[in-house]
């Protein structure tokens, strides 16, 4: 159906222990979130139909079985290129939903909400572990943050020394994974790239994203136009 977006939900079960059980840095582990994006990666390349995906800590957006058992399979495969000096200490699982959107707007209003998420967690975990790692407690943390706003966040990151907008973009505006053309050859590839998908310049630069004309020549199954999100 033309203008009818499939997004499948990929997500962590219980990766709040999975990320304690193995060590992950606080308030993001970089290697952590790249061995997603290069999960993610890997289904672009196998599943041929799927066009868009986007991430933010333990969850991405895609069709479910096919797409969370290889997803799954990918995770576990991977894992040594990232942490090649740590063992599981329990296998990771994820699980899956799909959800359809009935027009372009629709799905991009929905990325664009997933960014602002993104950055909304982003901002308070990095406050968060601040104040932790400072000597208070989990409950103490949370009660200090409970209601603040982005101003008075940042400002609590001004009396650390951090600059909020100098912190690396893969934490603040998550990751986007996509095909885009390769000029001197004329072929696709997948590519990472962390930039902002909520103003409409990110869509003009890559009209094929949503270009529906283009799927159906190249899928030639328009109810299958899917997107895949990490989050």
């Amino acid at each position: 159906m033309l203008s009818t977006w499939i997004v499948v939900r990929v997500d962590g079960c219980h990766f709040h222990r999975f990320c304690e059980d193995n060590g992950f840095q606080k308030p993001n582990d970089e290697q952590a979130l790249k061995l997603m994006n290069s999960c993610a990666v890997s289904l672009l390349e196998m599943f041929k139909d799927i066009i868009f995906a986007y991430g933010m800590s333990d969850e991405y957006s895609e069709i479910v079985s096919a797409v969370v058992s290889l997803f799954s399979s990918m995770y576990v495969m991977k894992w040594k290129e990232f942490f090649p000096e740590k063992e599981f200490k329990e296998p990771p699982y994820f699980d899956g939903q799909s959800v359809c959107y009935p027009s372009s707007e629709i799905l991009r209003d929905y990325l664009a909400w997933r960014q602002v998420d993104c950055h909304i967690n982003n901002q308070y975990n990095t406050c968060f572990w601040l104040l932790v790692k400072s000597g208070k407690s989990r409950t103490e943390a949370q009660s200090s943050l409970k209601g603040t706003q982005t101003q008075a966040k940042n400002e609590l990151l001004a009396k650390f020394g951090i600059d909020y907008n100098a912190l690396p973009i893969i934490f603040r505006m998550g990751s986007s994974v996509f095909r885009d053309r390769d000029e001197p050859t004329g072929n696709d590839r997948v590519v990472v790239e962390h930039c902002n998908i909520i103003e409409t310049s990110f869509w003009k630069e890559h009209p094929r994203i949503l270009d529906e004309e283009e799927s159906l020549l190249t899928i030639l199954r328009p109810h299958s136009n899917k997107m895949l999100r990490l989050s």
